[in-house]
């Protein structure tokens, strides 16, 4: 194969594969001899990029591996073709999470101590489910407290070869320029009290609407169980009794 071959090859690749391929991955692609050097697959990685330089995309290296992308420039232009709208974050939980990156391996109530405030189960909840973060150990403390560290997932998703990659960050009031820095997406500024409130409030109105299901369904077994009161029959004896007409008022005085 010569370069230009290597070059679209590994060009189509990328395209298809829809997520980042390391450099043994797009070596392995290639038939046996046929490979070419991890040297030429940089190259040839290299030519694209030239390539696209005055286009929407790019090959961008994450930490785990490359992967082709559109620019910065484009995203925003590009959003109506995702139906769904991406996911807002509370302030909250970004600088739980800048934390935790910048000064991994961290507690939870090391987090708390620097932000001064309480972090929520549900920021804390929401960083594992994206697995962006993860426990890498214990705090040889009383209570063996988790220690929060942060993932390949999180690198890929922020563009990030590795940590070193990450904009220096003096401290949280720093916020804004990390938010420009890594592209983040606007934030709702909500503190972490108002997370907890709604969550609560979500909660005891599921509760609420379960209860009122609940009685619902035990309404009518509960009504079979009532003893009868007019058994079968009742109607015909109702029949056989005399009516009894009264005419007149009685005189009381008699």
């Amino acid at each position: 194969m010569d370069a230009t071959e290597v070059k679209y090859f590994i060009e189509a690749a990328l395209l298809a594969a829809g997520r980042p391929l390391n450099i043994d991955q797009l070596k392995g692609l290639f038939d046996g001899r046929m490979a070419p050097e991890k040297a030429e697959i940089r190259q040839a990685i290299a030519v694209l990029n030239e390539d696209y330089e005055q286009r929407g995309i790019v090959v961008s290296e994450v930490a785990s591996g490359f992967r082709m992308q559109i620019k910065t420039s484009m995203a925003d232009r590009l959003t109506k073709l995702w139906e769904e709208r991406p996911p807002r974050y509370s302030r909250a939980l970004f600088e739980t999470l800048a934390l935790i990156a910048y000064r991994q391996p961290i507690t939870r109530g090391e987090i708390e101590e620097i932000r001064g405030v309480a972090v929520s189960s549900n920021i804390v909840r929401q960083l594992l489910e994206r697995d962006w973060v993860r426990v890498v150990g214990h705090r040889d403390v009383p209570g063996r407290p988790a220690m929060f560290g942060t993932t390949k997932v999180f690198l890929d998703y922020f563009s990030l070869r590795k940590l070193d990659d990450l904009p220096p960050l003096a401290d949280l009031s720093d916020w804004e320029s990390l938010r420009v820095q890594l592209n983040l997406p606007e934030v709702e500024d909500h503190s972490d009290s108002d997370v907890e409130e709604n969550s609560e409030k979500v909660a005891e109105e599921a509760m609420e609407e379960v209860a009122e299901e609940a009685m619902d369904e035990a309404l009518p077994e509960a009504a079979n169980d009532l003893p009868v009161l007019f058994p079968e029959g009742h109607a015909e004896q109702e029949e056989e009794i005399e009516e009894l007409v009264v005419s007149e008022w009685p005189d009381p005085v008699g």
